[in-house]
C-alpha cells in the first residue's frame, strides 16, 4: 500500500511540474580564467540538475564578489560569499598565531605555505576582519558571508592525510600547535594561574584546550553579529562532528557559534572511512545544532578521476565514485540534514550528475 501511494505521490507531483529535491549547493573558486559568461555558463548548467545555491571564494575582492552574487541572484540562486577567514597573507607579522616551538604562522606555516593563520585573540585581527566581512555584507547581492579555515591549523592531521606529509600523528603535534603568543599565554595564566609554556604536555590541560575554542567561538560570534545588523546570514563550513573531530583537530566547538547555516566537510576518504559514514557523522551534527534549529549541509568530496581512485594516494585527490554518491546522500537526508553541498562541481563527471539526478529526486 505504501509504495502504491508513493507512486501515486510522484505522478500526481509530476503532473504539477513538481520534484521532490534534495537542497544542493556547490563549492567553488574564482579561477584566472573565470569571468562573468563564464559563471553564467556553469550556474546554469548546475541549477539544471538541482542546484539551489553557490558558496564562491573570491577571497575579499569586492569587485568579484559583485560580479558572482549578481549572475547568482538573476539566475536565482542563493549566494554564499566563501572566504578562508583564518588564512591571509601579507599582513602585519604580530597578527599570527605562534607554535608551541615558539615559530610564528607568518614565515614558518604549518604543513603548506599557504597555512598562514591569524591569532583570533587578537583584537586587531578581530578589528579587521569585522570590519572586512561588514563590507562583504553591505554588497547587495549576497545572502550568506561563508566562513572558512574559521579555526587553527590543524593540531592533529586527518588520519589519511598522514602518509602524504610523513607524520604520524598520536598526539598534538608541536609545529601546528598554536598559539602560544605573548598575549594569549599571558590571558591564559591570567585566567587559571597556569604558564602553559612551563607545561612539559599541553595536550594533557583540558583548560588550555578550551581556551582556544573559546577564542574561535568569541571571534565567530562576534562576526556574525556584524553581518546580521547588515541584515544578512551567515554559514560556516567546517569540520565533522563537532566532537568526533572538529573540537580536538582543530579548535572548532561549532555548535556553540550563532549560524544560520553550518556545512561540515563530510569527506570520508580523508579519514578512510567508506561512504555509509557521511550518514553516521551528519546525525551527530544535526543533533548538535538541534536546539538551535541550525541547518546542516552535507558536505561531500567529489573524486572526479574516479576511475582510477584505486591508484589514487593523496586524499585530495579522491573522494566519492559515482556509485557512491546515492548512498552519501541517502544517509545525509536519513541522518537530518537540509541538504547537501558538493567540493567540487568542476570534479562532477556525467556518471557523476547521473547519480546525483536520481539521489536527490
Amino acid at each position: 500500500m505504501y509504495k502504491k501511494l508513493t507512486s501515486m505521490l510522484l505522478l500526481l507531483m509530476s503532473a504539477l511540474g513538481l520534484q521532490a529535491k534534495v537542497a544542493t549547493y556547490v563549492w567553488v573558486g574564482w579561477e584566472e580564467n573565470t569571468t562573468e559568461q563564464s559563471l553564467k555558463r556553469d550556474f546554469k548548467a548546475w541549477k539544471r540538475h538541482g542546484i539551489v545555491g553557490v558558496c564562491v571564494n573570491c577571497g575579499m575582492d569586492t569587485r568579484k564578489i559583485a560580479i558572482a552574487s549578481k549572475v547568482a541572484r538573476q539566475l536565482g540562486l542563493e549566494y554564499h560569499a566563501w572566504i578562508p577567514t583564518m588564512l591571509q597573507g601579507g599582513l602585519d607579522p604580530s597578527w599570527y598565531t605562534v607554535n608551541r616551538l615558539g615559530q610564528s604562522a607568518f614565515d614558518h606555516p604549518a604543513y603548506v605555505d599557504y597555512y598562514k593563520t591569524l591569532d583570533p585573540r587578537n583584537p586587531d585581527v578581530r578589528k579587521y576582519l569585522v570590519q572586512k566581512f561588514g563590507e562583504i555584507a553591505r554588497l547587495p547581492h549576497v545572502d550568506y558571508i561563508q566562513l572558512d579555515y574559521i579555526r587553527y591549523a590543524d593540531v592533529i592531521l586527518a588520519r589519511g592525510l598522514w602518509d602524504k606529509y610523513g607524520l604520524t600523528m598520536n598526539g598534538e603535534y608541536a609545529a601546528a600547535d598554536y598559539c602560544y603568543c605573548d598575549d594569549c599565554v599571558n590571558a591564559f595564566k591570567t585566567k587559571t594561574g597556569i604558564d602553559i609554556r612551563k607545561v612539559t604536555d599541553p595536550s594533557k590541560i583540558k583548560e588550555w584546550a578550551q581556551f582556544r575554542c573559546d577564542a574561535v567561538t568569541d571571534l565567530v560570534n562576534e562576526i556574525a553579529a556584524a553581518v546580521h545588523q547588515e541584515g544578512k546570514k551567515i554559514s560556516a563550513d567546517v569540520f565533522p562532528g563537532p566532537r568526533s573531530y572538529a573540537t580536538w583537530m582543530v579548535r572548532q566547538e561549532w555548535d556553540k557559534w550563532n549560524l544560520d547555516a553550518v556545512f561540515p566537510m563530510n569527506y570520508n576518504d580523508f579519514y578512510m572511512e567508506p561512504a555509509a559514514w557521511v550518514g553516521k557523522v551528519t546525525a551527530e551534527e544535526v543533533q548538535s545544532v538541534a536546539a538551535k534549529g541550525t541547518p546542516v549541509y552535507s558536505g561531500l568530496f567529489i573524486c572526479r578521476d574516479w576511475r582510477n581512485k584505486e591508484s589514487v594516494v593523496d586524499p585530495e585527490n579522491s573522494g566519492l565514485l559515482p556509485s557512491e554518491i546515492g548512498a552519501a546522500v541517502k544517509g545525509s537526508m536519513e541522518a537530518g540534514a537540509a541538504g547537501i553541498c558538493l567540493f567540487t562541481p568542476y570534479s562532477m563527471t556525467e556518471e557523476h550528475w547521473k547519480a546525483l539526478d536520481e539521489a536527490i529526486k
